[in-house]
């Protein structure tokens, strides 16, 4: 079969990846010149299953309410303007921030991380490929007390789901990484995922999609895609300004530009940008600098060495499809980051960066087929697209290939919306 894959971030390259595996001929197409140029060009890093709560939490409205006014805030809502796709993804969004709804969502979300995380550990196995990986766990730090004792009312949720996180002492976490030194007197406890990983996603996206060219896999780089053909209840072929694509199926990962073009045909996809931030810093001193990934729940941020560098990032600026970056959010990464591992690297001569990330009301991503039977959906993984790119793609694959699963994929498709607009 003929596979037309839209967007080579690095869900849609796993997708391409996968189909080729199962022998379909793939043409992938995106406006950047290379792959993993967008929201997987510079993100945190950490493959975190064990982290995999959903934004949508009874926590989140309250917290939310606390940045209000902080234009540094690691969570902002930009409800001044007016965004109608922002109102009614919110309304929706804080429909699921309930108990009930959260264990739904976590088990949704669950089922594609950890089989993701498998899959991922089978690549490597079978292609060698290499993205400065480590395979130390993540360690999640809290300096308030509360917010500790929450954090181990998570884990026990968690463990319900077969979840290894180990409760740590402030010694215990300094134990596991001594860069944490500084913060070390601050620390309340910590949260030990030792499952957990870390790695590049823009160089793992970079080389998997050669090793996807030389099993055949074609690459339509600086091609701008204007919108779908359709003919009676099938996708026909995509305009772009090269010219028009066919094929006899298609996989929409266009993450935040996916709602986009699917409103073209009258498809509502319930997905809103997240704008992240991240700092990439040259390490100075490796001996101050985590080997360890870390997650700073106080200030929302993530840590993961890559070889000679530290990537910080995080925060979540809900302001629409603005590609631009705000120096103050972008430099407080920086700042942050400077003062939790003070004297590590060149934080002054930090490589700043933004990237929009395509969050849906649930914190699930959707992957399914459209109400066009040979429109694949494959988008709206938030936060965790690198964490789960490779289970996406691969269960992509057996959807468009019409076999089973290895997971059940009850809940992840777009029905689960229902017919309510976006």
């Amino acid at each position: 079969m003929k596979v037309l894959v839209l967007g080579a971030g690095v869900v849609g390259v796993t997708s391409a990846w996968y189909l080729a595996r199962a022998g379909h001929e793939v043409t992938v197409v995106d406006r950047q010149p290379a792959a993993g140029l967008e929201t997987s060009f510079a993100n945190g890093g950490q493959i975190s299953p064990c982290h995999a709560e959903p934004w949508a939490n009874p926590a989140t409205p309250r917290t939310a309410l606390k940045w209000m006014g902080r234009e540094d805030a690691p969570l902002v809502f930009r409800w001044q303007r007016w965004d109608p796709a922002l109102w009614t993804w919110g309304v929706r969004f804080l429909m699921n921030c309930n108990a009930q709804r959260m264990r739904v969502n976590i088990d949704r979300c669950l089922r594609v991380a950890l089989y993701s995380r498998a899959c991922l550990q089978s690549l490597r196995a079978e292609t060698g490929i290499e993205y400065d990986q480590k395979s130390l766990g993540i360690l999640h730090i809290y300096r308030d007390p509360a917010s500790f004792e929450h954090a181990m009312e998570a884990a026990r949720v968690m463990g319900d789901f077969g979840l290894v996180r180990e409760s740590k002492t402030p010694d215990q976490a300094l134990d596991l990484e001594p860069a944490l030194a500084a913060v070390h007197p601050q620390l309340a406890g910590a949260i030990y995922t030792p499952g957990d990983e870390s790695g590049d996603a823009h160089r793992f996206t970079q080389t998997l999609a050669a090793l996807a060219a030389a099993k055949g896999v074609t690459f339509q780089y600086g091609t701008t895609i204007q919108g779908f053909e359709i003919d009676g209840d099938r996708v026909v072929s995509v305009a772009t300004d090269k010219g028009r694509l066919r094929a006899d199926s298609f996989v929409l990962s266009l993450g935040s530009w996916s709602p986009r073009l699917a409103r073209q045909v009258g498809l509502s996809l319930p997905i809103y940008p997240a704008k992240g931030y991240s700092a990439t810093v040259a390490v100075t001193d490796p001996a101050r600098a985590p080997m360890m990934a870390i997650t700073d729940d106080e200030h929302k941020l993530v840590y993961s060495r890559l070889g000679d560098r530290l990537r910080c990032a995080g925060t979540a600026e809900l302001a629409g499809w603005d590609l631009s970056m705000n120096q103050l959010r972008a430099k407080a990464v920086a700042t942050r980051s400077a003062s939790l591992f003070p004297g590590a690297g060149d934080f002054d001569g930090a490589s700043l960066w933004a990237g929009l990330r395509p969050v849906t009301p649930d914190s699930v991503p959707i992957i399914g087929r459209s109400r066009f039977p040979n429109l694949v959906l494959n988008t709206g993984h938030g936060t965790l697209g690198w964490t789960m790119s490779c289970g996406s793609g691969r269960v992509l694959a057996d959807i468009v290939s019409n076999r089973p699963a290895d997971i059940d994929l009850d809940g992840l498709g777009p029905e689960r919306f229902g017919n309510l607009p976006f």
